[in-house]
């Protein structure tokens, strides 16, 4: 899928934000932001294919979408951006202010952006206006914080497109990213690329046209603000000391510290440019010779944090960390029976070719209205997957519910329709502001009920956008260790839920883990190596991740063996 298809739907996701902030009509709305996730999750290149042929997409949008890949944007588009000042779009972003909120600051008391409504609060202009009492006013402060802070860091999938995109339009010898996005890290403030190549490569990368304003330019490093606002660090490397140079950027600082001390007490030096005694290189070129000189395992990247790795590694018990190959499933997966983008047959089509062997369709359950799911429709589904097993003999098919965890822990079917169903997945997905109390009662709910398997998305974070939960995840863990319910680790990049901290805590519990991509469209199965990065922060194993095990394992434990 090309980078035109997420930039196209980029473009119409704020159309539909600005159309509605002006008043605009709510179902030319929703026709907007539907054909904008249509477009993102369309298997090809828009650049490349008739834009009529993605679902959704009739001749209005086609046209806008189609001016868009020819000038970067659409008049329509160019029109709005003028009525309503980027500060004040920036202002929808804060949690708990929508668009309408938004814009009436704006016209009432010309507010326009997070900053400008900070001060308005602590001024107490907001004092009396309708809709605006003191608890709002501090949801906003904490918002308007969330905000701040967010902007400072981008989640994994906006690091590792920015990186994946400089790596592949450089002619390197040689060339990597290092830093967070290597440690796997859920947000990134920044993206460091190492190469070996000619110095030319410095002027070459200036000249791409992802790069905004070059910052800072010299014969080792060079700096960029890319067009999606990151700041990219490209240093160009000798070959002899690559290995040095990967281990001393990809970091962490507290893990490199560590490996400086060690190499203090021996009378030696560790620097980006090799491990030296004296003059003399002990190792340079390769991390695992850097290690092993250290008496030490090699560490893998995610580990990197100082949580005890470097006493492990030298011991030589690091434990064997789950991979991308160990996953031989998908748990959590949509159709555009409720809010996925493609059809059963075409999500089916590409677990097939990632050689899985099983499979699982999770669509909402009905109480998540908004989907107008009914267990008719279920039903129906059921049948199509055993008709259509035949045609995947190497993939087992399983039917599996995403079921909304109410704010009292109840489902929304009983044990005996549960019951039917492989997979049982069960998400919060409203009343996200519930009480500590109150929402560990209800996720411990969850838990004990006999026809809940998995807790999808556990923290309902949304990096940037939303807050997690609160909740005393000890309990909550406590209660699903005891039940045997899993957690899952949602590898959808913006969620990373569970976050490796409680994944760490989960296990600690006893609880197992199952690494669900939560895909909506067709590329979004390839977000499970996100996920799978989360586990290795956490030092899981396979053992610990159900959907790494063979089918007959994971049947058994599932029930329906």
């Amino acid at each position: 899928m090309g980078r035109a298809n997420d930039e196209a739907a980029a473009a119409l996701e704020e159309y539909a934000d600005l159309f509605a902030m002006t008043g605009g009509d709510a179902f030319r709305v929703r026709s907007y932001q539907k054909a904008a996730k249509a477009i993102a999750g369309f298997p090809e290149d828009i650049s490349r294919a008739d834009v009529r042929k993605v679902p959704g997409v009739g001749e209005a949008i086609a046209k806008k979408v189609e001016e868009f890949l020819q000038r970067g944007a659409f008049r329509q588009l160019d029109d709005l951006r003028s009525q309503v000042p980027e500060g004040v779009r920036r202002m929808t972003r804060i949690a708990s202010l929508g668009p309408k909120k938004a814009v009436f600051l704006f016209h009432e008391l010309g507010i326009d952006s997070p900053e400008a409504l900070a001060e308005a609060i602590h001024q107490g202009r907001l004092t009396g206006l309708k809709g605006f009492g003191a608890k709002t006013e501090e949801n906003l402060l904490k918002g308007i914080e969330q905000l701040r802070q967010a902007g400072e860091r981008v989640h994994l999938g906006v690091a590792m497109d920015v990186a994946e995109r400089v790596i592949a339009s450089l002619p390197a010898e040689r060339i990597a990213y290092a830093g967070s996005l290597r440690r796997m890290k859920d947000t990134a403030g920044d993206v460091d690329i190492l190469a070996v190549g000619p110095q030319s490569l410095m002027d070459v990368f200036k000249e791409q046209p992802y790069v905004a304003e070059v910052i800072a330019s010299g014969e080792r490093k060079t700096s960029v603000r890319t067009t999606a606002g990151l700041q990219v660090d490209l240093r160009v490397v000798p070959a002899a000391s690559w290995g040095a140079a990967m281990q001393y950027f990809t970091g962490s600082k507290e893990h490199n510290v560590r490996l400086r001390e060690m190499c203090v007490k021996r009378g030696w030096k560790l620097s980006e440019y090799g491990l030296f005694e004296g003059e003399r290189v002990i190792a340079a070129e390769t991390e695992e010779e850097i290690y092993a000189a250290l008496g030490m395992q090699w560490v893998p990247p995610p580990m990197r944090e100082d949580g005890g790795e470097v006493a492990a590694a030298l011991r030589g018990e690091l434990p064997e960390l789950v991979t991308l190959e160990d996953v031989r499933g998908d748990l959590h997966t949509h159709t555009n029976l409720t809010d996925g983008i493609a059809t059963l047959e075409e999500m089916l089509d590409a677990a097939a070719a990632r050689g899985y062997a099983y499979y699982a369709v999770t669509d909402h359950a009905p109480n998540l209205f908004m989907q107008r799911m009914t267990l008719d429709k279920a039903l129906e589904q059921r049948e199509e997957l055993y008709r259509l097993q035949a045609s995947y003999p190497g993939m087992r098919l399983l039917h599996g519910t995403e079921l909304n965890i109410a704010p009292d822990g109840t489902v929304d079917w009983p044990l005996e329709v549960l019951e039917g169903f492989d997979v049982r997945v069960a998400s919060v997905h409203s009343h996200f502001t519930q009480s500590r109390d109150e929402m560990t009662r209800r996720f411990i709910a969850a838990c004990e009920n006999p026809g809940v398997q998995i807790i999808g998305h556990p923290t309902t974070r949304k990096i940037g956008k939303r807050a997690p939960v609160d909740a005393d995840w000890e309990a909550v863990f406590a209660a699903a260790g005891r039940t045997g319910t899993v957690m899952e680790i949602d590898a959808y990049p913006d969620r990373a839920d569970l976050p490796s901290d409680l994944i760490r805590l989960a296990r600690h519990h006893g609880v197992k883990f199952s690494i669900d991509s939560d895909s909506h469209a067709v590329p979004h199965l390839g977000n499970l190596r996100f996920g799978v990065g989360l586990a290795q922060r956490a030092w899981l194993t396979t053992d610990d991740v159900i959907n790494t095990w063979p089918l007959d394992r994971l049947l058994a434990f599932l029930g329906r063996a």
